[in-house]
């Protein structure tokens, strides 16, 4: 169900009704280029990437700092990538660590690294890169790239296959694989493949093609993810250690330009079959379970934007399964990039445009 905008309403502030609540859509600040990714700090300051390299702050009073944060690892934007996800560590009260993913060169090649920093006002200190993709490669696709912790403290970093999809079943290859890490990014020794000749002992997962969305379940604590399917095929995954996801051995989308089929098909027994799928692609980017107390209707749902259609998707769940779907805000922001919930409840959106907005989605009850 499409949102209906109502008449009379500026355009900073957007009335909208949903099939369980009333929302007011708000523009809070405008001005960022080609926005990535936002973490909340404890005193109320947000930080954003913008894809070319910048790190920046918004203020308590939504105002972007003119400036940007200092100390951030050189990055090289190229097609795809650039600076892309920022995460506080779970204890950032405690040690102050910012993470974050971006794409760096190695020659003529690039790859999605992840560096913390210990973030002192508006400067990160004692920068350590604590992962490499490999190989690193020409292209400029598919780069993924989020980061998320889990419960017991552990990393896990979204990549994508870069284009050349057959890495996605390498084992010896990071491309198309979600990856498991301690914070310092040591490889835990219960990692699925630690041992198993031929393999990467980071990698948890292979068979992924493009990871841009990421979150913890927030009752049994998971990831899932999602990912960008080719013209159609998108899909939705709870993941699980040393699953194989398919890709591009079974796909829903199609060989662009042609429609051709890809791979074998739609299934092949000991390959994952997605959790929910979108045929044709949505392009989704940025992914938040709510678990909130403004939006009573809608805990437990999980929130997805999406690039090419434009919109915020509402996932209605029942444990693993999908039983209903709401396209909201369809063309009313552009193309959304992160989705967020903040800490006061609100949901939080990043659209990706040369003067990309923070917007923030409230009760208008």
């Amino acid at each position: 169900m499409v949102l209906m905008v109502l008449a009379g309403i500026p355009a900073h502030a957007q009335t909208h009704t949903t099939q369980e609540h009333k929302i007011r859509v708000t523009t809070l600040t405008s001005g960022l280029a080609h926005p990535w990714s936002l973490a909340f700090l404890p005193d109320g300051r947000m930080l954003v990437t913008e894809r070319r390299g910048r790190l920046r702050i918004i203020n308590t009073d939504f105002k972007l700092d003119p400036g940007s944060v200092g100390g951030v690892p050189f990055v090289m934007p190229h097609g795809q990538g650039g600076l892309m996800d920022v995460v506080l560590h779970p204890k950032f009260a405690e040690n102050n660590w910012v993470y974050l993913s971006y794409t760096a060169g190695d020659g003529t090649n690039v790859g999605t690294e992840v560096a913390r920093g210990v973030l002192k006002g508006n400067q990160l200190e004692n920068v350590q890169v604590i992962f490499k993709m490999a190989p690193k490669l020409r292209t400029g696709y598919h780069f993924g790239s989020r980061i998320v912790f889990d419960r017991d403290g552990f990393m896990f970093i979204t990549l994508g296959d870069r284009g050349e999809m057959e890495r996605a079943q390498n084992p010896g290859d990071h491309n198309g694989s979600v990856i498991r890490l301690h914070d310092d990014g040591r490889v835990p020794k219960d990692n699925p493949f630690v041992g198993k000749p031929g393999w990467l002992p980071e990698k948890y997962t292979l068979g992924n093609r493009n990871m841009q969305g990421a979150a913890l379940h927030p009752q049994t604590g998971l990831l899932w993810t999602h990912e960008h399917g080719p013209q159609g095929g998108d899909e939705v995954n709870v993941i699980r250690p040393g699953v194989n996801y398919g890709w591009p051995v079974i796909t829903y989308g199609a060989n662009y330009g042609t429609g051709t089929k890809i791979g074998e098909g739609t299934a092949k027994d000991g390959l994952a079959q997605p959790l929910h799928k979108w045929v044709p692609s949505i392009a989704p980017s940025g992914m938040a379970f709510y678990s909130g107390s403004k939006f009573t209707k809608w805990r437990g749902d999980l929130f997805i934007g999406a690039l090419r259609d434009q919109m915020l998707v509402r996932l209605k769940l029942d444990s693993e399964k999908v039983v209903r779907e709401e396209q909201l805000l369809k063309n009313v922001l552009g193309r959304i990039r992160d989705v967020r919930v903040g800490p006061d409840g609100f949901i939080y959106l990043l659209t990706d445009a040369p003067n990309g907005v923070l917007a923030r989605v409230e009760l208008a009850e």
